[in-house]
């Protein structure tokens, strides 16, 4: 069997039983699930106070289970990213460990950009995905896919405008907040931060807030330095009177009217169902043709 660890790295956990039911319907999969002894740590908002939290990273890390899956995510990693030990992260990769999570979880995968080697996964939360009344099914496929090594691409329809674009390098990215958090720290992924493929996604911002953040990497330096930007979805805002409208469909328009850098939407990825599960790290290729655009790696 194929063994996978639940842990729960940033956000505290309402309940127990979202939990179970993950832990449940991944072993039907054939996954060994074994919920860390902290998981259901409270502290605060968090889960565990930051050495309980730190502790459980570290302990997950150096067991190096097949999958180390976060239950959700919150707040909680960007105080840890100054002590976690990324030698040992990073070889609990090199032993196989597929790290995945979404949201807060992308301190952790980018800080492992900034200071090793290593692909971890972009992709589904226990609680969130695994752990409600259903499943939905493309999420599932995606994710066990990607688990088992099959996975080698992902399509999605995207806007007219770029048929025939193609643009290698590496994939990475994540939270929007997340990815804007870790500019001009040691924990930047530097590296591979220019000629890369950066997706991006972010949850109950309204627009403007999407643009004032997108605006920022825009004036740092950061979308002009890209193959292409792909993003995926900003869900959970609620239109003010005051947009008149301003939406993010006007925020894309203006941010491709400042880079020439390709700006597409439409990834199926986010606080959404369905979602993908990408390779953070890897090199990848981005090609579409007419409306269809796939990433492969």
């Amino acid at each position: 069997m194929t063994s996978l660890t639940l842990f729960t790295p940033a956000g505290v956990l309402a309940s127990a039983a979202p939990v179970r039911r993950a832990a449940k319907r991944l072993a039907t999969h054939g996954f060994d699930v074994r919920i860390d002894e902290a998981t259901l740590a409270k502290h605060q908002r968090f889960a565990g106070d930051d050495d309980a939290r730190l502790a459980a990273l570290h302990r997950v890390a150096a067991q190096a289970p097949a999958v180390a899956l976060a239950t959700r995510g919150g707040y909680g990693l960007t105080r840890l990213l100054d002590r976690i030990d990324w030698k040992l992260v990073a070889r609990s990769v090199e032993q196989g460990t597929r790290w995945v999570g979404q949201s807060d979880v992308t301190a952790l995968q980018l800080g492992l950009l900034a200071h090793a080697k290593g692909i971890t996964w972009a992709g589904p939360l226990a609680c969130d995905d695994f752990g409600g009344d259903t499943v939905d099914e493309i999420t599932e496929a995606c994710f066990l896919e990607a688990m088992s090594g099959e996975l080698e691409a992902v399509g999605f329809r995207t806007e007219a405008g770029f048929d025939g674009l193609q643009a290698r390098g590496t994939l990475w990215g994540g939270n929007l907040c997340m990815v804007n958090s870790l500019l001009a720290t040691p924990h930047w992924p530097a590296k591979v931060a220019r000629g890369g493929v950066l997706f991006l996604e972010d949850v109950n911002e309204h627009p403007y807030r999407i643009e004032r953040s997108l605006l920022q990497l825009h004036q740092a330096g950061v979308l002009d330095a890209q193959k292409a930007v792909v993003l995926g979805a900003f869900s959970g805002w609620r239109k003010s009177p005051l947009d008149r409208g301003y939406s993010l469909k006007t925020v894309v328009a203006h941010l491709r009217s400042l880079t020439k850098t390709p700006i597409l939407t439409g990834l199926p990825f986010g606080h959404v169902q369905p979602k993908v599960t990408l390779p953070v790290g890897a090199r990848v290729q981005l090609v579409v043709q007419g409306r269809d655009a796939l990433i492969g790696w």
